[in-house]
């Protein structure tokens, strides 16, 4: 059976029911495009029932975080942030209480880039409730003071531990250094350069961009992202940066690790990924010179079982 084949025999049998949107791409080229309809989400706001189609922009969530380090990679090579293993803290000169406190003067961007800050931080709450760190922080009156203001609980840089209050801090990082809201550096910095005209990021109550989360894109520019990495970042991200973002870092479990928001498949088959709640997915399999884009709406599910389905079919 051919990729092709092996997806639409998933899609038959209802093993992906919540797949919004598909496109692969091999050795650079469009070779499988499918959408779907179903309920969806812009975060906590419900869309409805939704027909997608190739114009339809879609929540990528914590794809978000993977953007926000690419961006990053283009801001320091015009010296525009500083490099990663500069001082976390003292990138926010506003919190002087913060910036004084030696317990705190360890702590690096990287440490950030790689969500090994040691602080107090947790996510396993619904994304609905004020128990979860993420949505906490959304609901404070400074999201970057809610961060570097947690509880220490342990040596920074010894354990990865998934914190969208990292990727906050890196965003607001980028804010600071180019002069521009994070949505509209993107636009200019990363978008605009790759052909991407339409996407939204949406914003907290105090009009900065979610970092962490608040990214929609269509699945084809999801793509295009994707094969822009693959070719070692297009003259607009600078290679020897990818090749820090994607290197193993830190262990997340067997023959899997974390590298600067993105994730690591170390296995027999290389993968390269960034993932979003619900199963919003961009994969790339660099030996098989293989993109995949995957939008869905498995959200708050922690199996993803039509992104799982899928992937599976596509990799035979």
């Amino acid at each position: 059976m051919t990729m092709a084949d092996r997806v639409e025999a998933v899609l038959r049998a209802g093993e992906a029911p919540n797949l919004h949107g598909l496109v692969v791409l091999q050795h650079g080229r469009v070779v499988l495009e499918r959408y779907g309809a179903g309920e969806d989400h812009k975060l906590g706001d419900s869309l409805g029932h939704v027909t997608f189609d190739a114009g339809t922009l879609h929540d990528v969530r914590s794809i978000s975080k993977s953007v926000v380090a690419l961006l990053y990679g283009i801001a320091l090579k015009d010296g525009l942030v500083p490099e990663p293993g500069e001082g976390l803290v003292r990138q926010f000169p506003e919190y002087l209480d913060l910036v004084a406190d030696p317990a705190r003067a360890h702590l690096t961007i990287e440490h950030a880039l790689t969500m090994t800050l040691g602080l107090e931080w947790d996510e396993s709450a619904p994304y609905t409730s004020a128990a979860n760190s993420e949505i906490a922080m959304e609901e404070a009156p400074d999201r970057h003071r809610y961060v570097l203001e947690r509880p220490i609980v342990e040596e920074a840089g010894r354990r990865w531990s998934y914190c969208g209050g990292a990727s906050a801090l890196i965003g607001g990082i980028i804010a600071k250094g180019t002069g521009r809201p994070l949505a509209e550096y993107a636009r200019a910095a990363l978008f605009e350069p790759l052909g991407i005209g339409e996407f939204e990021w949406t914003t907290g109550r105090d009009g900065m961009a979610l970092a962490a989360a608040g990214l929609r894109l269509k699945p084809r520019d999801l793509a295009t992202i994707g094969t822009m990495v693959l070719d070692g970042g297009g003259g607009i991200v600078p290679g020897d940066w990818l090749d820090e973002v994607l290197r193993p870092r830190v262990p997340i479990g067997d023959d899997f690790a974390y590298g600067y928001q993105w994730y690591v498949d170390t296995g027999e088959v290389r993968k390269v990924g960034a993932h979003g709640n619900g199963g919003q997915r961009l994969y790339l399999v660099p030996s098989r010179e293989l993109v995949v884009a995957l939008t869905a709406g498995d959200y708050n599910d922690s199996t993803q079982p039509s992104t799982t389905a899928v992937f599976k079919a596509l990799l035979g």
